[in-house]
């Protein structure tokens, strides 16, 4: 499937800033299930200072900020050429070791709630407990905006038994690391039935599996991630992955508006 993506991010501030330092993830790869075709990222408002690859693989921009101008602009946008391989991305590539993704971190650490979701997984083959562990996931946290935010963690989305899919992932990274398999989270694009725009980013998790490696899981829809899924960035969980994070100082506020496309 041959999808078109624009993602605009606008950062606007109420007085000119100090400095700032932007980290931007928002520039797919070609791998196993995806190809791009075109991509392009236009920043405004701030200049360009390195690129790189980060230690998870991601292709990773620096941008800072400062002077009199008070709106900051980001658009992502390309095409890119996907294929339907039942969620099977392969073996482990890139500078993190696999042990890394077995690790807890503050937003994927275990409590009694994973633990509990854990408990609801029955015994079986590798990839019959990880899709149960899905289905499990989907239903201990109804999917329901604004009862979480991006500092939410996977014991209190548990908790709170409602989220959206960034608390679907980190909650199934926490569960699926309980079971003994290395899982890491996932940032990109979903293209929505009937619905071209959006406000938001999507995210899933993959975990990996022997002799098939890293295997995606999206417990918001219920599925394995098909032709309809784009990689951005992947990480051990949202704050390795986010699209854009940074530092600011001075004393401006900000104000933040997001719009993105999927559409085929």
């Amino acid at each position: 499937m041959r999808l078109k993506i624009t993602h605009r991010t606008e950062y606007h501030y109420d007085q000119p800033i100090r400095y700032g330092l932007q980290r931007l993830r928002l520039t797919p790869v070609s791998g196993p299930l995806q190809t791009i075709l075109d991509w392009k990222l236009t920043v405004e408002g701030a200049q360009e200072e390195v690129r790189f690859l980060d230690q998870f693989g991601n292709q990773t921009i620096l941008v800072s900020i400062g002077g009199a101008l008070q709106t900051v602009s980001v658009l992502a946008e390309g095409e890119v050429e996907t294929a339907d391989k039942a969620g099977v991305f392969g073996q482990h590539r890139g500078f993190a070791p696999l042990w890394l993704y077995q690790q807890d971190t503050p937003l994927t650490v275990r409590g009694e709630g994973v633990a509990a979701v854990v408990a609801s997984v029955g015994a079986g083959a590798d990839l019959e407990r990880l899709h149960e562990l899905k289905d499990v996931v989907g239903k201990r946290v109804a999917y329901s905006s604004g009862q979480t935010n991006v500092a939410t963690t996977a014991e209190q989305a548990i908790a709170a038994g409602a989220g959206v899919c960034q608390d679907h992932a980190h909650v199934f990274c926490a569960a699926a690391r309980a079971l003994g398999f290395p899982a890491r989270y996932v940032s990109g694009y979903l293209l929505m039935d009937g619905v071209v725009e959006q406000v938001a980013s999507h995210a899933w998790a993959e975990a990996h599996v022997p002799r098939l490696g890293w295997v995606a899981f999206d417990a918001a829809n219920g599925i394995s991630p098909d032709e309809r899924y784009v990689t951005v960035a992947t990480g051990r969980d949202y704050r390795d992955a986010m699209p854009i994070s940074g530092i600011l100082l001075g004393q401006a506020e900000e104000r933040l508006e997001v719009r993105i496309t999927v559409e085929q």
